[in-house]
């Protein structure tokens, strides 16, 4: 009868991790971030996730996919928003057998040189990790004071409305294990823009997921426009201030509950 136990001087393959970076008209920047990551972290795969960007961007990343087995591209209809950018890129990883899954920005704010951080702290225990530019080690380059404040006050209500245990929930650079994407419910997922990091860390949390922060610093993009908008920042709070009336609502009711169970416990 022959053994058919794995060898222990065999190490245990690398889990296959796929990074996701959404791009609209980002022509000036997809070329430089997908080389950074590939250079930083050798083993990983790339996939530009396109939304039908007018300056060229899907084309850039067809010729970078084409020159490099470990790069691929989703051309997507149009723009649609980040979140759903996302969204696809994470059907797409999962249908792929891909076991870790990475957000991150085409513009260069993510630096692809601290992903082995996050990748890190999945392999010592994490289900889900989010680079924070709040706690001890993070930082931000070239933030005007306005914005700073913008941040951590976005921060601070998430943190008060949902009672999340994270000083950067809104932050985008993030890593997860296949498994925990499986596991929160991605189906059913509508918010589109930067309020789409508050849902998945808050599902994640829900869940029973372990979700860790680690320092990152984040720099603001140097070519190409910002995303951000008056009516992302508006979508952000208003979700996020809804979730939080149904969170602290079902905590009432729950306390009420077990005040009642109390009550008739003690008249028998």
């Amino acid at each position: 009868m022959s053994d058919h136990s794995p060898d222990p001087a065999t190490p245990p393959e690398k889990p296959r991790v796929l990074v996701v970076i959404p791009t609209y008209n980002e022509a000036d920047n997809v070329e430089l971030i997908v080389s950074r990551v590939r250079a930083a972290t050798p083993d990983v795969h790339v996939l530009v996730a396109d939304d039908n960007s007018p300056d060229g961007t899907g084309r850039i990343a067809d010729a970078l996919a084409a020159d490099d087995d470990h790069v691929h591209v989703l051309h997507r209809r149009g723009k649609e928003g980040l979140g759903a950018a996302y969204l696809a890129g994470f059907g797409w990883a999962l249908d792929h057998g891909y076991d870790v899954v990475v957000e991150m920005d085409a513009d260069g704010s993510h630096q692809p040189e601290q992903l082995p951080r996050l990748l890190s702290a999945l392999e010592h225990g994490a289900d889900m990790v989010k680079g924070s530019r709040w706690i001890p080690g993070g930082k931000v380059v070239n933030w005007p004071l306005s914005r700073k404040i913008l941040s951590r006050g976005g921060n601070l209500w998430t943190r008060l409305c949902l009672g999340v245990p994270l000083q950067d929930a809104t932050g985008g650079y993030n890593a997860f294990h296949a498994r925990t994407l499986r596991g929160i419910g991605l189906d059913d997922v509508a918010s589109a823009g930067y309020c789409f990091q508050v849902d998945l860390a808050w599902r994640a949390l829900k869940a029973g997921f372990d979700v860790r922060e680690v320092p990152i610093t984040f720099v603001e993009r140097e070519r190409g426009d910002s995303k951000m908008s008056q009516a992302i920042v508006i979508e952000a709070l208003l979700r996020t201030t809804l979730w939080g009336i149904g969170h602290r609502a079902g905590q009432l009711r729950a306390l009420a509950g077990r005040g009642r169970s109390a009550a008739v416990a003690a008249r028998r």
